[in-house]
């Protein structure tokens, strides 16, 4: 039989503007997503570091992200 000890996810995260929509309205929803995307994560009371969020010229964030998965154990993954 075996168990998982720890796991994480590491993804990069593109929140991407919406293209039919003027550019301050759009740069206004990408933070909005990512400040949501992260209050989410918080009340879920899922860890998680971010290794690096970037902004891109065009004004898309992305994020690189280490979370937990599930419920089982980070272990080493967050340090």
């Amino acid at each position: 039989m075996k168990r998982v000890k720890a796991a994480c996810i590491h993804q990069i995260l593109h929140f991407m503007l919406k293209e039919d929509v003027e550019r301050e309205y759009a740069d206004k929803v990408v933070n909005e997503e990512v400040a949501r995307y992260k209050t989410q994560l918080e009340r879920s009371r899922t860890q998680y570091k971010i290794v690096s969020e970037t902004r891109q010229e065009d004004g898309s964030v992305i994020i690189d992200i280490i979370k937990q998965y599930n419920a089982t154990p980070v272990g080493d993954f967050l340090n």
